[in-house]
């Protein structure tokens, strides 16, 4: 029988950054990084809907961030997951608006569809912004959103 080895919920730590200039694989290998880090950690419920929308927001930081650069964290909190994309572009993304045509523009949409909550944090010098969501696995459905 085989069985799972590596560190479980107790030896995972509660934060994971990483910064730098995001390309056409780092959503790829970002969503790998999160599966693990939510599979580790007990989150492997809501894992699907996190690396959905953390696709979403670091595409908006390749399409619409001059020279791409980004900061991206994760962070346990109890009974679910606060992913975080931050980066140095003041221009606040805004979500479609409903029945736009257009081949883009629908990456919040979704973001807001799959996750608990979501939001935009400027940075207090308008030099940047925060893009964060936040996932609630099964088993504390108290802290979802009403």
């Amino acid at each position: 029988m085989n069985h799972a080895t590596g560190p479980q919920a107790a030896d995972v730590e509660s934060q994971y950054h990483a910064d730098f200039a995001m390309g056409a694989h780092s959503a790829r290998h970002l969503r790998r990084v999160l599966r693990l880090y939510l599979v580790r950690s007990g989150l492997s419920d809501v894992a699907d809907a996190a690396e959905l929308a953390l696709s979403e927001l670091v595409a908006n930081v390749v399409r619409h961030v001059p020279g791409r650069r980004g900061r991206v964290c994760f962070l346990l909190q109890p009974g679910g997951v606060r992913v975080e994309v931050a980066d140095g572009c003041p221009d606040l993304p805004v979500p479609a608006a409903a029945g736009a045509l257009g081949e883009g523009g629908r990456g919040l949409v979704i973001v807001a569809a799959v996750t608990d909550r979501w939001g935009v944090t400027p940075y207090p010098d308008g030099r940047g912004k925060t893009v964060w969501f936040e996932c609630v696995g099964k088993a504390d459905p108290a802290l979802r959103r009403p």
